[in-house]
């Protein structure tokens, strides 16, 4: 039978730290605000409200005692302003009327059953109470020997007015907690969040430019050293571009000049070993300038991941490769480098196409990522030399045996491009039988 599926506390938590601060200031500020709300009901209000419902249980016990004494109509006369004007209570005789009328609701207050065990223990006999009924009073109706006496007091007078307007402030103040909190929590958290998009904008390879440091002087202090990390690397890319163009002079100038003197001399094996020799020195050092030339200078576009890799598959296919088909599913434009990604799917083409006789291109895109899956039916990497093949000058000879051109910088020239958009390559083995390269190309939110 299948277990149900076991919630933890964590798994309901919230997960930002906008609403994890929230929680953890408001949480235990509303409990305080709980228990003493509780607390002050329980032995305030309701001690209070008892008192009160004696007191009046007091004053009619009292009123009714002198009525039966002389139950003469002079002497309820005198009892129903004695009772009216001191004690706040109306008084009135129903000679032939019944003790019970009907409730306007079926239950009343918690505070009922103390006024109406004092009535009862002072009068000493059945007592019909209504609290229900709208209105200021409440009404008491009391049997004597000549018919119903009935009674209306006012409210104020059996319950404290303090627990109500006291609940009241405590959830205003709470209230005004949760705003108080809300405006002070995003101040401080919106810096952190402004950081993060420029990180992983910088991460994308964009540059997301400088913004005004806010905040908490930890917020502060981090913000100001990722802008020196920033620039610091941003420095050593182009330093690193402008050594690389001078190294690409230097070497092709020699090279150059060799291969002139190679085509004037006569043709001999000699010869012939020594142009091979130069033209893959040559097909060497544009695969390192590639690999560590990098993403250059090149701005940030919409690309259209689709439109490349229909491109790349038709270039590939029209050198001799076979056809090669491509899938498209969903919305497949993520911001990018245009040229490095093409140089990616380049890569990891043609690498599926040195390796295998049948090629698929997949391309899907998802709500929070692009994704490219490149499969061959070829003979494959074992599954403990996938971060080998990423390694630059790897050669996998022994098992991607048809790889007979290249130094090995393919597929770590595509991860670069790949991990400097954000996202990354990951190798598993293919449903056509070969290997299977992923590009996963994360979208901005």
């Amino acid at each position: 039978m299948q277990q149900a599926p076991k919630y933890r506390l964590r798994d309901i938590l919230p997960k930002g730290l906008y609403w994890r601060t929230l929680l953890i200031i408001v949480a235990p500020a509303a409990l305080l605000q709980l228990i003493i709300t509780l607390v002050f009901l329980d032995d305030h209000w309701q001690a209070t409200s008892k008192r009160m419902s004696q007191g009046v249980a007091a004053d009619v016990a009292l009123i009714i005692q002198l009525y039966e004494r002389n139950p003469t109509p002079e002497n309820l006369a005198d009892l129903q302003a004695l009772a009216l004007r001191p004690l706040r209570l109306e008084m009135e005789l129903e000679s032939s009327a019944p003790l019970e009328i009907p409730r306007c609701r079926p239950w009343g207050s918690t505070l009922d059953r103390h006024f109406l065990r004092a009535l009862t223990a002072d009068i000493g006999r059945d007592v019909f109470y209504d609290s229900t009924c709208p209105g200021p009073q409440v009404i008491i109706r009391v049997e004597t020997p000549r018919g119903v006496l009935q009674l209306k007091a006012f409210r104020d007078r059996l319950q404290a007015r303090s627990g109500p307007l006291f609940v009241f402030w405590i959830l205003g103040a709470t209230m005004f907690l949760i705003v108080v909190s809300v405006i002070f929590i995003r101040n401080q958290v919106r810096p952190i969040e402004l950081l993060a998009d420029a990180m992983e904008r910088f991460g994308r390879g964009e540059d997301a430019g400088r913004f005004r440091v806010r905040g908490a002087r930890e917020v502060r202090g981090a913000t100001n050293a990722f802008f020196d990390m920033r620039e610091r690397i941003s420095r050593a890319i182009e330093q690193r571009s402008q050594l690389l163009a001078g190294v690409s002079h230097d070497l092709r100038t020699p090279l150059t000049r060799l291969k002139l003197q190679l085509a004037l001399m006569a043709p001999s094996p000699e010869i012939e070993d020594a142009k091979r020799d130069l033209a893959d020195m040559e097909e060497t050092l544009d695969e390192y300038l590639a690999f560590a030339q990098g993403l250059a200078e090149e701005a940030p576009e919409q690309v259209d991941v689709g439109a490349l890799a229909k491109e790349i598959a038709a270039d590939v296919s029209r050198n001799g490769a076979g056809p090669i088909a491509v899938e498209l599913t969903g919305h497949v434009t993520t911001p990018g480098r245009a040229r490095a990604l093409k140089r990616c799917l380049a890569n990891l083409i043609d690498n599926a196409a040195a390796h295998g006789d049948h090629v698929r291109v997949t391309v899907q895109g998802e709500a929070e990522a692009v994704l490219v899956c490149v499969d061959d039916n070829g003979a494959g990497i074992p599954e403990e030399q996938y971060e080998e093949a990423f390694r630059p000058f790897s050669r996998l000879d022994a098992t991607r045996s048809r790889n007979q051109k290249g130094v090995g910088l393919g597929l770590a020239i595509a991860r670069d491009v790949a991990r400097s958009h954000g996202g990354d390559i990951l190798l598993s083995q293919s449903p056509l039988g070969g290997l299977r390269a992923t590009l996963r190309l994360p979208r901005p939110a």
